[in-house]
């Protein structure tokens, strides 16, 4: 990974409220990190050859080993991922499919670089995740990963502009932000603050601030969870938009088996393990998913 020169964020002059602490924390945490089983042995090599003929001709952005989990309390020990073997591939769109403390967003976390393994390999393409020190994985996540979460965690007095801004001045190489915006369908609301746009608008802002920097991999968190049918259903095309126009790796966890419908590859996970992988023959229109 090169080197990337970080430059500092101009400020702006507004009218607007001043920015409270907790946001002058989560702006630090942008410009930091880009905001911010074994007994399955037989399955597991099922599951990994499966994975291995369908990316023959494919390059592997990031490969998992062994990947383990485990945390600790008191005497207590508490596996969040058993022994993950995993590869995502460049331009393939993936949905992680798992219930609540299957280990799904623990597992989008190490990949991400917001979180260590206890044990096993974590591969962004040639570089080794696990080890690495604060500076090289706050260079990868500026350079290479898009974060979209649950939550969208904007910065309440600036417009939907200026939110996408916040990354485009720590990025070497960045869309305008005004083209980001327009990428998710709002450029007629990118002088809105948080507050006067809906949720979906909101998250839409978020992805455009994910996608600004042009990221090799967008890692999204139950980006629907907070959202209604029709409004998740619109972030779902934003997302499908982004990975065929951009050809950005995706991937989504969520816990709504109707999603996996529109993916290239469904990854089952229970309990810490990966229990299935499923390869769709055609993936589905998200206007054309129902829940």
């Amino acid at each position: 990974m090169t080197k990337n020169k970080t430059k500092n964020c101009k400020g702006k002059s507004h009218n607007h409220p001043p920015i409270s602490f907790p946001f002058v924390s989560f702006i630090s945490s942008v410009s930091s990190s880009l905001l911010f089983g074994s007994g399955f042995a037989a399955n597991q090599d099922l599951k990994f050859h499966m994975q291995q003929g369908y990316g023959e001709n494919r390059e592997a952005v990031f490969r998992a080993r062994g990947l383990s989990k485990v945390y600790r309390m008191g005497d207590v020990e508490v596996y969040a991922l058993k022994g993950i073997d995993l590869d995502l591939y460049s331009g393939e769109f993936v949905v992680l499919l798992g219930p609540s403390g299957s280990g799904k967003s623990t597992l989008l976390n190490i990949l991400g670089g917001l979180d260590a393994p206890t044990s096993g390999e974590v591969f962004f393409r040639d570089h080794n995740l696990v080890g690495a020190g604060d500076q090289e994985l706050t260079r990868f996540r500026r350079e290479h990963v898009g974060f979209v979460f649950q939550f969208y965690n904007l910065i309440p007095s600036l417009t939907a502009l200026e939110n996408v801004e916040l990354v485009t001045e720590i990025t070497e190489h960045p869309m305008l932000p005004g083209e980001a915006l327009q990428l998710v369908g709002l450029s007629e609301r990118m002088h809105h603050f948080p507050a006067q746009l809906s949720g979906g608008e909101q998250q839409r802002v978020a992805i455009a601030r994910a996608v600004a920097k042009r990221p090799d991999v967008l890692l999204c968190d139950e980006p629907t969870g907070a959202l209604d049918y029709s409004t998740g259903k619109l972030v779902l095309e934003v997302l499908e938009h982004v990975n065929r126009e951009l050809g950005t790796t995706t991937a989504v966890i969520t816990h709504n088996a109707a999603i996996a419908g529109m993916a290239d590859r469904v990854i089952r996970l229970r309990s810490g393990e990966i229990i299935e992988v499923h390869v769709n023959e055609k993936r589905i229109s998200p206007s054309d998913l129902t829940w």
